[in-house]
């Protein structure tokens, strides 16, 4: 009798541990630490995706490059079905595929609400989506959110005013021939460093300053040796993340709601901290005695102008299908700004 009531109670347990294993567990490595925002996004998303799902899904999330300690690597771990989800950048998806590398052009996106306006166009991210997974099989695009506000121009030594100020300064940038292309163009000499170096790199010297916005400045303690930022605002930092596709289609619809369920949940989070963030860090950068310079739009128009070459250089690595994603991408951005200019008149009546 006592044997056969501990098979019961053992049977019992074991059914009841089947029943609340998840039926989907997801990898997702990250390159920054606790402390980050891409590290807490990941929290909301996984408090989402489990609990909607009745926990048929499990987020495990790995921080601190535990897992992979680059956007090339982590990436390379998506395509061979290792990891499940991933923030890279728009520059690391033209690598894959240059078209896309037309969003990353200077100047193009005015401010926040034209970009997240466009990058909420799901018919528009659908067809890239459907572009990007022909040249990088099994990383399916899934938003393009927020990776920390503006790029803007800091230095160490030099007050960056206008162009002609950038002549001859080593700048920190990511490794993406169109960022060092700008740099080029304003004179400078582009230094592609990687993200845990950047910090050792300006307190030494290696580099003069860099492009970063002001959160990531101040969350990675960069403003300990940069004094200077001009807020010329040359490019939106669209944080592009990535999903394994073979991963996704195999789930049930109800599961795939979820997860894009999650996925919004998370880019909400992601667009409002800089928001939240800069006013704050714009303090912090001006106690440690950094000055912040404000450009005037003629002044700004100057370094559009400067710039434009890039564009030049772009479509002479893109060729046609280059130059119709560019087209594709500016009519978006008007249809955008006509779309904003239409709820101002409504507001101001």
């Amino acid at each position: 009798m006592k044997k056969s009531l501990l098979a019961l109670a053992t049977t019992a347990l074991f059914a009841t541990s089947a029943a609340n294993a998840a039926d989907y567990k997801l990898t997702v490595p990250h390159v920054s630490n606790l402390e980050s925002y891409n590290h807490q996004s990941l929290l909301v998303f996984k408090n989402y995706v489990e609990s909607r799902s009745n926990g048929a899904i499990e987020v495990d999330i790995y921080p601190s490059g535990q897992l992979c300690s680059n956007a090339k690597e982590c990436i390379a771990g998506v395509q061979a079905g290792m990891f499940d989800y991933f923030q890279t950048t728009i520059p690391e998806l033209a690598n894959f595929w240059k078209p896309v590398g037309a969003f990353d052009l200077p100047y193009m996106l005015p401010n926040d609400r034209v970009a997240e306006c466009v990058y909420d166009n799901e018919e528009f991210l659908g067809d890239v989506r459907g572009e990007l997974i022909k040249r990088a099989p099994n990383v399916r695009l899934m938003m393009v959110s927020n990776s920390g506000g503006w790029r803007n121009i800091a230095t160490t030594k030099k007050q960056v005013m206008s162009p002609d100020d950038v002549k001859g300064l080593k700048l920190r940038t990511v490794p993406a021939k169109i960022q060092q292309e700008l740099v080029k163009e304003l004179g400078g000499s582009p230094t592609p460093i990687a993200w845990p170096e950047v910090y050792t790199a300006l307190s030494t010297g290696v580099v003069d300053g860099t492009k970063n916005g002001i959160v990531d400045i101040v969350q990675n303690k960069f403003h300990e040796s940069l004094n200077y930022l001009i807020l010329d605002g040359h490019a939106y930092m669209g944080g592009a993340w990535v999903f394994n596709d073979m991963k996704f289609k195999s789930m049930p619809n109800e599961l795939k709601q979820v997860l894009v369920d999650g996925i919004d949940a998370q880019n909400q989070y992601l667009r409002a901290y800089p928001k939240h963030r800069e006013f704050s860090a714009y303090e912090e950068f001006r106690k440690a005695d950094g000055t912040i310079y404000n450009p005037t739009a003629e002044e700004k128009a100057k370094f559009q102008a400067k710039t434009a070459p890039v564009k030049d250089y772009f479509l002479s690595t893109a060729g046609d299908e280059g130059k119709a994603w560019l087209e594709r991408f500016q009519n978006e951005i008007k249809t955008c700004e006509t779309k904003i200019a239409a709820d101002y008149s409504v507001q101001f009546k």
